[in-house]
């Protein structure tokens, strides 16, 4: 483990050096930013870089002669205060401690060691191979290594599997997960997404329909037990259904057959049912909203997906993953996000879970200046503050003081440009459904040809 201190005044290094040296670290010292330079530019860089800001080793000097010569070790700085206005720039520097300096022998050789323990620990883990995506799910935290292990075991057999989770938690993910690990992987995965489609017309989606069934029904039509004959059937938001249809998919449960709308011929089916909702199904069996009968036949094996928050140690992972997709996708050289900001991020609610950190980090690397993003490039005033912001913005795109009926309108216009006047989905985005989407961009008016370009893609659904 080698280790380089940076100390103009030499007495706190000397100090530092003493304690590393009975750890048994290789060490250095360093009095100048210009010995620092060579430090951190050297072909064998020091594993830990320790700094004592001052004067002479300004925090912006500091953090631009780190930057630009791209180190990426782990760095312990001893400022005077955490509240100077110059710990600003060192927080952009990666995997940076500000503490305040020591007042004590004993307290620096505390602090000094403990930064040394947690250096062996990186790099030893930077060492131990990094467990790749399970079906795209990434996750190392033990509720989600619990439920990758859950998904193994039932994966083999035919048992009709309920995920419960909030929005945006990734109960899709795992529904694939399950059919791909199956003996049916090689047979359709067919979705139906409750929230999506009219109450009208949902028996049609689920069962088809015979030409002249209803007004509008010019031909024949499969649904989705027959699309995902043989295979696997994922229906989503399962709570969302009618009483009428709720009793219509305990009958094809229970006996294996459906008929179409219109028809009269029992069709057979060979399905893994998999379900997935964000309502506590018990709670609404007892409130007398979802059927008590139906709730045993789906919840034969359940799965629940804990919120972001309740798993932070998966955020960091999240981030790379996102930030190196959207880098590729919109040709930027964002690479990272500063530690202080991350620590902040990871002390957030994220009220829209994975999918509200996805669209949020999507934003901010497309107003990305530099590779690495800090506080001025991802929060929001109020957001920065823990605020349970459900769409997170970057500062910039809403002017302070704007009511909140304009600042919900210009960002469904958004959201719509962006997905080219799709409003399945942009509901999908916007977390509300196609119904309240389409009551909204009515009270919009003419605004909505100039978001999406034209009125024939305004109202493309």
């Amino acid at each position: 483990m080698r280790v380089v201190i940076v100390d103009e005044t030499s007495s706190l290094g000397e100090a530092a050096r003493r304690v590393l040296s009975s750890a048994g670290a290789e060490t250095a010292l360093a009095g100048s930013l210009h010995e620092l330079a060579l430090a951190v530019d050297s072909p064998k860089a020091p594993d830990l870089l320790i700094l004592n800001v001052t004067n002479g080793l300004s925090g912006w000097e500091v953090a631009a002669r780190v930057e630009r010569a791209g180190y990426r070790g782990r760095v312990l700085a001893f400022v005077d205060s955490l509240d100077d206005a110059e710990i600003r720039y060192l927080t952009q520097v990666p995997n940076i401690e500000c503490v305040a300096r020591p007042s004590s022998s004993a307290l620096l050789e505390q602090v000094v060691k403990q930064a040394l323990r947690a250096t062996r620990s990186h790099a030893e883990r930077a060492l131990a191979p990094i467990r790749p995506a399970y079906h795209g799910i990434i996750g190392e935290s033990p509720q989600m290594v619990d439920i990758f292990a859950r998904i193994t075991k039932v994966a083999v057999g035919d048992v009709n599997v309920c995920i419960h989770g909030e929005s945006g938690t990734g109960k899709e993910l795992i529904a694939r997960a399950i059919h791909y690990a199956s003996p049916r992987r090689d047979r359709p995965l067919i979705t139906l997404d409750c929230t999506t489609i009219p109450e009208g017309l949902m028996e049609s989606h689920l069962f088809g329909h015979v030409k002249g069934a209803f007004t509008g029904a010019t031909e024949h039509r499969e649904g989705v037990f027959a699309l995902a004959h043989t295979g696997t059937l994922f229906i989503d938001e399962l709570g969302e259904l009618s009483p009428t249809l709720q009793a219509k998919l305990l009958r094809v449960i229970q006996s294996r057959e459906f008929c179409k709308v219109g028809g009269t011929r029992p069709i057979r089916t060979d399905i893994r049912l998999i379900t997935a909702t964000n309502k506590d199904l018990r709670t609404a069996v007892t409130q007398g909203t979802f059927r008590e009968d139906l709730y045993y036949r789906v919840a034969v094996f359940m799965i629940k997906v804990p919120p972001l928050r309740e798993r932070i140690e998966d955020i960091p992972r999240l981030v790379d993953h996102f930030l190196q997709r959207f880098a590729s996708l919109y040709g930027k050289r964002v690479a990272r996000v500063a530690p202080a900001t991350l620590k902040r991020m990871m002390a957030l609610p994220w009220p829209g879970n994975i999918r509200q950190l996805e669209n949020f980090l999507e934003q901010a690397v497309v107003l990305a200046e530099g590779d690495t993003l800090t506080d001025r490039d991802l929060f929001a005033g109020d957001l920065l503050n823990g605020a349970a912001a459900p769409a997170p913005v970057p500062s910039g795109l809403f002017e302070a003081g704007l009511p909140l009926s304009e600042v919900e309108r210009r960002h469904i216009l958004r959201t719509l440009h962006k997905v080219h006047g799709n409003r399945t989905e942009a509901a999908r985005l916007l977390q509300i459904s196609v119904r309240c989407l389409q009551y909204k961009l009515k009270a919009y008016g003419r605004d909505v040809e100039a978001a999406t370009g034209s009125d024939r893609s305004a109202s493309r659904a």
